[in-house]
Formats: structure tokens, sequence, C-alpha cells
């Protein structure tokens, strides 16, 4: 049975009923753990060592002895990721759904954030292999790489595979065979994939950050046939909408993200369930 985590760093999740039955369930269920993370200073955008500390100690409490979906607010919390991946001890390739490349070198060096996490996991990592971001917009996937240039980082590209924006409306049927495609060539048979529902379209979702043009039904088919031929040892999702963030209409939006978490939690459960998506005994 897969264990599922939820760590709510701004209450967003108050206001979605589905959200709520997790928070409830949590109460008997044990593989349903939910951490309230309000009260963690030094998690906004940027994650300090005293905050990482306790994130940590979350992670270690979870274990990682089941394959994990992981729920975690909005995309400034996308870091989460590389804390959740940094318990993995088999090699891995990486799979980001996100209209952001996630590469941004650090302005200030050692420090976790939303806009640079990716980059941290492939420079500390060493079981992560490949990284393929799905959904970035086209002109940051140019940008980003002239950042790395002018850092002297550019090298860790040759372990990155960008699907921009423009090539998941000229694959609207056979996006799920671009990846696998892009994919081929890597040895490893794991996948740890992410999500921050911001590379979906805002017929979909209502997050914090400019959005991409995903659909839901080339999320959910893209993940199934990676299912069939792969190992996913963990799920991440987060792209809520900031509470202080305004919306003309905050009842709809909420709405929204309520059905998408529903939808999505109820794929993801179905993926987990797999015998070719759970970790073999070993």
């Amino acid at each position: 049975m897969p264990v599922v985590s939820v760590q709510d760093f701004t209450g967003v999740y108050a206001e979605q009923p589905f959200m709520q039955g997790l928070l409830e369930s949590a109460a008997t269920d044990k593989n349903i753990h939910w951490f309230d993370c309000t009260q963690v200073d030094g998690t906004d955008c940027y994650c300090d060592d005293e905050a990482q500390a306790i994130l940590r100690q979350q992670i270690e409490s979870v274990g990682n002895d089941s394959f994990g979906i992981h729920f975690f607010d909005n995309g400034n919390y996308h870091y989460m990721s590389k804390l959740w991946t940094d318990s993995v001890q088999e090699p891995f390739d990486l799979v980001v759904f996100d209209h952001h490349p996630d590469m941004q070198p650090p302005r200030f060096e050692g420090i976790l954030s939303c806009g640079g996490w990716i980059k941290e996991v492939l420079d500390h990592n060493k079981f992560v292999q490949n990284v393929i971001v799905i959904g970035v917009a086209d002109h940051l996937v140019e940008e980003i790489r002239k950042d790395l240039t002018q850092a002297n980082s550019a090298e860790i590209l040759n372990r990155v595979t960008f699907i921009r924006e423009s090539e998941l409306k000229n694959h609207l049927e056979n996006l799920s065979s671009l990846v696998c495609s892009e994919l081929a060539g890597v040895h490893s048979s794991n996948l740890y994939i992410s999500i921050d529902k911001d590379a979906l379209s805002t017929a979909e979702a209502a997050t914090n950050w400019d959005q991409g043009s995903l659909t839901f039904e080339q999320l959910t088919d893209t993940l199934q046939t990676l299912a069939q031929n792969r190992k996913i040892l963990g799920i991440d999702v987060c792209g809520e909408r900031a509470r202080d963030m305004g919306f003309e209409d905050t009842a709809t939006a909420d709405a929204l993200n309520n059905a998408l978490n529903k939808k999505s939690y109820n794929m993801l459960m179905t993926l987990a369930t797999r015998g070719d998506s759970a970790p073999s005994a070993e």
C-alpha cells in the first residue's frame, strides 16, 4: 500500500474538502502522514539549514520502504523534491513536470531554493542519472543555458533534457511517446517523478506562478506509459495557489484545485498499486 505524505506550509489545504478528508484520515490511517509546517520558519522560496533539519526529520519518520506520494503546497516549496530524493539509495532518473527549469545557480552558496533545486540534485545526489523537465517555457530554456554557462556550470546540461512548452503543443496525442523516446537510451530502470502543477494550463489548475499548457490527460497518459516500463520510486505534487495571492474568485480557484488534487490522488494511487510501479524487495 502506498504511503501518502502532506506537508502543509501555508494552510491552503484548509480550503479544499478533499485534502481535509486526507487530514481526517491521517488520524487513523498509518499510510497517511500529515505535517503542519506552518510554524516552520525559513521555508518560503528558500529553505535554510534549520528548516531543512526539521523537514528531513519528517521525511525520516515516514521512511522510504514503500512507494510514496508527497503533496507539499505551492511552487515556492518545490525544493522539497530535492529533500525527498535525498532518501533514494539506488540509481534513478528524475522526471519533472514544470513550467520553469528550476536550475538557477544559487545567489548565496549552499542555499536551497525553489528556483534551483534541480541543479542541487544534479550537483550533489550521486544516484541521479539524468533529468527530463517537461513543459518548460521556451524562452526560459535559453535563459537557463546562458545563466549556467556564465556560472561555469553548463556541463550539468549534458544530463538534462528539456521538453519545451511548444513541443507539448506539437505532440498533443503522443507526449508519452516523446518522453519515452528521450528515456530510451538511459540505463536506469528507476524513475522519480516531481509535478509542479504550474506546468498545467489555467483551465486545469490555479497556481502562484505563470502557467503552461499541459493538460491533465497528457499528464495522466505520460505517467501511465512510464509506469508500464519502469519502476517509479516516488511522486511529488506541488503547485497550489498562494493564500496571499489575489484571485478574482478564490472560491473558484480553490474548487478547481480541490478537483485536480482529487483526480491526481486517485490517478497516482492507481499507478502506485500496480506491481510494476512499486519498488521490488531486494
